[in-house]
């Protein structure tokens, strides 16, 4: 101990002495404090909490035993690594009391991961589950742009990787960077990365910070401990729901980190990083000269065998100003010999005309006979009728009767036309209408009997014995009448 221990003197307590409790608690602090001094202690972490104060209180155990762990806010940005539960770690720091309540603590100011195995344990962990998600998925990686023109970078603003993708696309294709600086190790690493990478795919391009088409996410070489901020679980995560492509490039070519497999594209280095990034100026310029030249030659070769093959199809045809010049021979020569025929065949058929003609009778030889046998029918005609016409008087001289035979006939007839005109009169309908009756017709002139058959708004034709009207039936079936010309 640095001081002894003070004898209190009490009588009848005999050699024992007397202590306090703060100079008990005081000796202890200081036996822990000045036995152990600044030790390394490995364990497991676990009952991990996170106070408001900022400070870390947690467990550090084994197969034999646990220790009270706790780590002041000052010395939370120290770490190197994010206390998590289940992590086996190497904490340094030094043994204290707490004398309030009689206990004892590691005070920590640096957490090491206890050796690779136990890394490589807790990243397959993560692997597996990542996996399980669906977030290592070849179907789920984005194509990169050809030419893009703007290229977002995550990484460290010091160190040669900055230097190295700046000169390198400066080399291949001048295009903007965007560099969102960050840490690459440590505890506060992993947070800021997952920032950056969110903060590039929040960017909507509509104000004075243009959109990246594709991101670099990149760090030099290191220990597995100092590349852990690349296998965090918010980091991978942010990654995946990048919606802008992604290329990783951490350590060098023989280290592989968990954002390898979330990423797009994988690069071996920062500088393979920038050229899968951006296509090499000079590369493109030839390749476009290369092709210009393919194709002009390949115009060249289908323009002379199309060429060729027009010289072939001509050669076939025939020659066309000498069948002209034929067809229009031969239509002079069918115009002369047109000209020449037309007036020999009307000389013909006149010729033909005239020879009938000759041989043909005159039309008084053929009239002559017939014109006599006419005439004598029609002298035996006229005679016939004035010999008919004398037996008719005849006739009539011989039926003439006398005046009193034709009175008493005549009495006789106009007696017997005076009944049947009475009996017609008793008959007819007028006699009926001039006692009061009415005849009903429809327009088409049908006699209408029943009062059924008087639609509401029909029109019908009333017949009085001195004319006729024209009236329409209303909706209760009474007439309203409507004048008509009689």
């Amino acid at each position: 101990m640095d001081e002894p221990l003070r004898d209190s003197g009490t009588a009848g307590a005999g050699n024992v002495p007397e202590y306090s409790v703060s100079e008990i608690s005081g000796a202890i602090r200081r036996t822990l404090e000045g036995t152990f001094g600044r030790v390394r202690v490995r364990g497991e972490i676990t009952e991990f909490k996170r106070y408001p104060s900022g400070h870390l209180y947690f467990s550090l155990k084994d197969e034999g035993g646990k220790i009270s762990s706790v780590v002041w806010r000052g010395s939370v940005s120290r770490l190197g690594l994010k206390p998590e539960n289940g992590v086996e770690v190497v904490a340094t720091g030094k043994i204290s009391s707490y004398g309030e309540r009689s206990s004892y603590q590691l005070i920590i100011d640096r957490l090491d991961y206890a050796g690779e195995g136990a890394l490589l344990a807790r990243i397959e962990r993560l692997r597996l589950k990542l996996a399980a998600e669906g977030l290592f998925d070849a179907a789920g990686k984005r194509a990169l742009p050809f030419l893009p023109d703007v290229i977002g970078v995550v990484t460290s603003a010091q160190g040669a990787v900055m230097h190295d993708i700046r000169t390198t696309i400066a080399r291949r294709f001048p295009r903007r960077l965007l560099v969102w600086p960050v840490a690459v190790q440590g505890e506060a690493a992993a947070a800021q990365i997952a920032a950056a990478i969110a903060g590039f795919d929040a960017i909507d391009g509509r104000g004075p910070i243009p959109r990246p088409d594709v991101l670099i996410v990149a760090r030099g070489g290191g220990s597995l401990e100092d590349l852990m901020a690349f296998n965090d679980e918010v980091v991978l995560r942010a990654a995946a729901a990048c919606r802008i492509p992604l290329i990783s490039a951490v350590g060098h070519e023989t280290d592989t980190t968990l954002i390898d497999f979330v990423s797009d594209r994988r690069a071996p280095t920062p500088t393979a990083a920038a050229e899968l990034a951006a296509p090499a100026r000079a590369e493109l310029v030839a390749d476009l000269g290369h092709r210009a030249a393919r194709l002009t030659s390949g115009l060249a070769r289908l323009t002379q065998t199309l060429r060729l093959r027009l010289d072939r199809a001509a050669a076939r045809l025939p020659d066309l100003p000498s069948l002209l010049g034929t067809a229009r021979m031969r239509l002079d020569d069918r115009g002369h010999r047109l000209d020449m025929a037309l007036p020999a065949l009307v000389a013909r058929r006149r010729a033909a005309l005239l020879a009938v003609e000759r041989a043909m009778p005159s039309a008084s030889l053929l009239t002559g006979p017939r014109r006599a046998r006419l005439a004598l029918a029609a002298s035996h005609l006229q005679s016939g009728l004035r010999q008919a016409l004398r037996d008719g008087h005849a006739r009539a001289d011989r039926t003439r009767l006398r005046p009193a035979p034709l009175a008493a006939m005549l009495r006789e007839r106009r007696a017997h036309l005076a009944g049947l005109a009475g009996r017609l009169e008793s008959l007819s309908p007028m006699a009926v209408l001039e006692r009061g009756y009415v005849l009903v017709r429809d327009p088409a002139g049908v006699p209408v009997t029943r009062a059924a058959d008087v639609r509401p708004g029909g029109r019908l034709v009333l017949i009085f014995a001195d004319g006729e009207a024209a009236v329409r039936a209303d909706r209760s079936g009474e007439a309203a009448q409507g004048r008509l010309d009689i």
